[in-house]
């Protein structure tokens, strides 16, 4: 049992420190405490055990009455409240199942050693217990043949798929939940079997047993009722036939394909509003299953296809482009599919590295905002054509307001501090939150005429502790904060506004499921959408918005770490940016505000302004954040805001120029990529050819052999060539 324990503790804290798999939704433990008292409830069920053990063995009734009552009672209270715990056990292949027989074979003993139970009761007993254990098995083999049989090839959303048969999930606790339904079906067997070495009474454990097999013969019999034939969804062949009718009658032109972890949605989402303006057919492909559900309201016809060999189906679609907002190991597998051209339009741009990976040279063209990418990628000389650079803005920034002049004399200045998060490298200079970050908020905090919004990124400690810790303690400062301050708040009505505004857009955004839909039953509910879903998501986002900047006095610091409201709300409310090296900065010149970038590279000011285009027009601040309050006067008095004029011509520099408007540059040059693919086409068609292909191929080689040079006006000969 030391050991047991040992090891338990090793696998606890192994659980806590690992990155989360983005597509686990368990709850896991966040700092110390939680982790030790996830030990001390580790020990309480050893513990338990123990007294089981060594009150079935002297035998002590009571000793055993207790250990067997009270592992089961932990058992349930682990089981729904510390789920990171039954993970953990579980990686030490100590699972619920192994528990619940160890807890029975132990109450067996128990029958078998506590005095006054007659002998010929016991078999019975076990000999019942077993075949709960038997039935158990038999119901997990049908629900796992039913959740494979529900699992379709692909996943689809916002597309009419009721010819695929689809239908409602069994009930959650029969198909996918086999350690709870285990534990509540034995709860009468354990019960029974603990009365009955209470009173020496077999009578007991007989009904207890016999309810577990009810149960479970129950829950057979309710599973039974999606194998009929009937309740059959269509096999993967057909399935497969039905998405290339679908595409066939479709006919997309342009995809947006995307892969990743549930925290990086942000990158597609950002470009839905773009994607739904084009004039072509759009598409999202993911290849993630739980990214469906991530994907943020749109009215785009969504399809998820996880497997490569499927994937590849998509060439013989009317796909002519797709659109790339990040780079993923699975990116890879979708470009050698020779018929689609692929843009790389990013979902942010900054001086970062991450904005001129070397990955950008696998796609046909790079999209960029501005001039200022385009030199990017010719100085990083990483093997990016700059004839395969195209300029087109950044539509997204439609929504950000402009500069308005300087925020009114008796009125706070609203700061937003969006601090970008560590990334994959070390560089101190990736998060100004470690190291500068405290600094900054607290010189902000000093200001009795300042109001913070604080939105850190969402990834931000994903890598690196320090940078949780760091954030964490910047909220503990703003909380303080704002306990110091008082002032008039809104009233109980503007809570009430927000609930309403809250409900209105909740239940345009997302689908209520019930808890046992599965991803069948959940393309079954997201069908084809109503067609203005979209303005009515735009409008009931705005009206949330102001209710919800209305729902808090004007005195207060804010911390905004949802998704809710947005990145660009937050600018339009805000009078001044601080932030890092980042594509938030970028967005933010779209306004032509005062910002700031906080300098954490280790580079001298000069150094740094000079190696980064984005930060030539931005104040400067050093870690100890020194130069807060001379920014502050230089947002209240515009005479002292030396950068305005480099604002207005780095906005230029990053974002290009106002005129045409970035979403017709956009789609523009989804028209022009769309004609390569269709010029592509033909003339591998014509390539092709089975009738004049040989004899170009003849005609060749004899020209060859006779020393000729081939007429470069026959075009059937430049063809081959």
């Amino acid at each position: 049992m030391t050991c047991l324990m040992s090891a338990s503790f090793t696998a606890v804290r192994s659980f806590h420190n690992k990155k989360p798999a983005e597509e686990n939704t368990a709850r896991r433990p966040t700092g110390d405490f939680p982790v030790k008292r996830g030990l001390v409830l580790l020990f309480l069920l050893g513990a338990a055990f123990l007294a089981q053990l060594a009150g079935a063995l002297f035998p002590a009734p009571v000793l055993f009455l207790a250990g067997s009552a009270g592992g089961l009672l932990l058992e349930l209270y682990i089981l729904r409240r510390r789920p990171y715990l039954v993970a953990a056990l579980g990686r030490l292949r100590f699972d619920v199942t192994t528990r619940q027989l160890l807890r029975d074979a132990l109450i067996v003993v128990g029958l078998v050693r506590l005095p006054g139970i007659d002998p010929l009761e016991e078999q019975p007993l076990a000999l019942a217990l077993l075949a709960g254990y038997f039935l158990h098995f038999c119901c997990q083999a049908i629900s796992l043949l039913i959740r494979r049989r529900r699992t379709l090839p692909f996943v689809t959303r916002n597309i009419d798929a009721s010819a695929l048969r689809l239908s409602a999930a069994p009930p959650r606790l029969l198909a996918r939940q086999p350690s709870r339904r285990l534990l509540y079906f034995a709860l009468p067997a354990t019960a029974g079997l603990m009365a009955s070495a209470l009173t020496t009474d077999g009578l007991w454990g007989l009904l207890g047993v016999g309810l577990t097999l009810l149960l479970h013969l129950g829950g057979i019999l309710r599973l039974a009722a999606w194998l009929r034939p009937g309740a059959q969804p269509v096999n993967e062949q057909q399935a497969l036939e039905w998405l290339d009718r679908w595409l066939a009658e479709y006919r997309p032109t342009v995809a947006m394909y995307f892969s990743g972890g549930a925290a990086s949605a942000y990158q597609a989402n950002m470009w839905l509003g773009t994607l739904s303006e084009l004039e072509a057919r759009p598409l999202i492909v993911l290849r993630e299953r739980f990214m469906v559900q991530k994907i943020d309201a749109t009215d785009v016809p969504i399809v998820c296809i996880p497997k490569v060999a499927h994937l590849m189906r998509l060439e013989h679609s009317s796909l002519k482009m797709m659109l790339h907002p990040a780079n993923s190991g699975k990116t890879s597998q979708v470009l050698r599919i020779p018929s689609i051209k692929h843009a790389f339009i990013n979902h942010g741009e900054s001086d970062k590295l991450s904005s001129c990976n070397p990955y950008a040279k696998a796609y046909d063209e790079v999209w960029v905002a501005g001039r200022a990418a385009r030199d990017r990628y010719r100085l990083a000389d990483i093997g990016v054509d700059d004839r395969d650079v195209v300029e087109v803005g950044r539509p997204q920034l439609a929504p950000i307001r402009p500069y308005a002049g300087p925020p009114a004399s008796d009125g706070p200045v609203t700061v937003l501090y969006a601090p970008t998060w560590e990334g994959w490298t070390d560089d101190p200079g990736n998060t100004s939150v470690i190291l500068a970050g405290e600094n900054i908020v607290r010189a902000l905090l000093a200001d009795p005429k300042v109001r913070l919004l604080y939105k850190p990124h969402p990834m931000t400690g994903s890598v690196d502790p320090r940078a949780a810790r760091a954030d964490e303690r910047i909220q503990q400062m703003i909380a303080e904060a704002n306990a110091r301050r008082s002032g008039p708040r809104p009233g109980p009505e503007a809570a009430a506004e927000l609930a309403r505004r809250t409900a209105e857009l909740d239940e345009l955004t997302s689908t209520a499921f019930r808890p046992s839909a599965d991803e069948m039953e959940r393309m079954l509910l997201q069908s084809t959408p109503r067609g203005d879903r979209e303005a009515a998501v735009a409008a009931a986002t705005a009206a949330w918005e102001e209710a919800y900047w209305a729902s808090f006095p004007d005195w207060e610091h804010l911390v905004i770490t949802g998704p809710r409201p947005a990145l660009y709300a937050c600018f339009n409310r805000s009078d001044l940016l601080i932030s890092d090296v980042s594509s938030v900065v970028s967005d933010w010149l779209a306004s032509e505000k005062p910002y700031a970038v906080a300098n954490t590279s280790g580079l001298a000011e000069e150094e740094f302004r000079a190696g980064l285009p984005t930060v030539r027009a931005a104040t400067i601040l050093t870690p100890d954040a020194a130069g807060v309050p001379a920014l502050l006067e230089s947002v209240r008095d515009p005479s002292r805001d030396t950068m305005a004029r480099a604002r207005t011509e780095l906005k230029t520099h990053l974002l290009g120029p106002a005129d045409p408007p970035s979403i017709v540059r956009f789609d523009q040059a989804v028209a022009a990529l769309c004609a390569k693919a269709d010029r592509r086409r033909e003339l591998m068609a014509l390539r092709t050819d089975d009738a004049p292909a040989p004899r170009v191929a003849a005609e060749a080689t004899e020209a060859a052999e006779a020393g000729q040079e081939s007429d470069p006006s026959d075009s059937e000969n430049s063809l081959t060539t």
